[in-house]
């Protein structure tokens, strides 16, 4: 099926509108800031809303939306006032992700915003790991779980987790051969030293000899702390 001259002319024109519209929020945004109060206005939080006003230009309005958090973060980082709050970073990031699942930027930084410790962060280490599924469900991207790793190694110390999510990593498609002894390393730093035995001992069988050298010298060392 193909468009009419008028349609195709109808959809230039809303992207052209959405482009111009960015620049124009962009621009009077530097010349005229908002107070916070008026700033919570210029956000749509709900995904399913924006994506029927987008039309067919989710992507490009994903773009905007990223554009506003990152300026959000930004704004509120910088404000003389700023109380350490940043209360719209989720909403922003759930609306730009909702619109483009697969922007992976959104989400790996997305994560990082939300999971730093506050003044650097929202310190919300619960929503970093749910936007952070959002995204493995939208796309089993290796780079995913490795940063729901380091989340739960970073900031909740919980190296058992964060070892299963290095773990996770390390089996999906194009992930990096040193996850696999990343993963075993942190369970056994972690405690899980039975579970890290397996491990290592599924990587002595690696293709790659730097891996397998690896696995083999951590195995005598495991062992020897256990007894065996």
């Amino acid at each position: 099926m193909t468009l009419s001259g008028k349609a195709i002319g109808m959809y230039l024109g809303v992207a052209a509108g959405i482009g111009l519209a960015a620049v124009t929020l962009d621009a009077r945004d530097r010349m005229y800031p908002r107070e916070t109060s008026e700033e919570r206005l210029l956000y749509l939080t709900n995904g399913r809303v924006a994506d029927r006003l987008a039309l067919s230009f989710d992507a490009v309005m994903a773009d905007v939306y990223w554009i506003r958090t990152v300026q959000y973060y930004a704004g509120q980082r910088k404000s003389r006032s700023f109380s350490g709050g940043y209360e719209l970073l989720d909403p922003l990031l759930n609306l730009t992700t909702s619109l483009d699942p697969y922007f992976s930027v959104a989400y790996q930084f997305g994560a990082i915003f939300l999971s730093e410790p506050s003044p650097d962060g929202a310190g919300r280490t619960d929503l970093a790991v749910a936007l952070l599924e959002k995204g493995l469900r939208a796309e089993p991207r290796w780079q995913y779980a490795q940063a729901l790793g380091f989340v739960h190694y970073w900031h909740r110390h919980d190296l058992v987790a964060a070892a299963n999510e290095f773990k996770r990593a390390s089996l999906m498609p194009g992930a990096p051969p040193w996850l696999g002894p990343l993963a075993a390393n942190t369970l056994a730093k972690g405690g899980g030293r039975e579970g890290a035995l397996v491990m290592f001992t599924e990587l002595a069988k690696s293709e790659e000899k730097w891996v397998r050298e690896l696995a083999e010298r951590r195995l005598r060392e495991l062992r020897q702390e256990l007894g065996r």
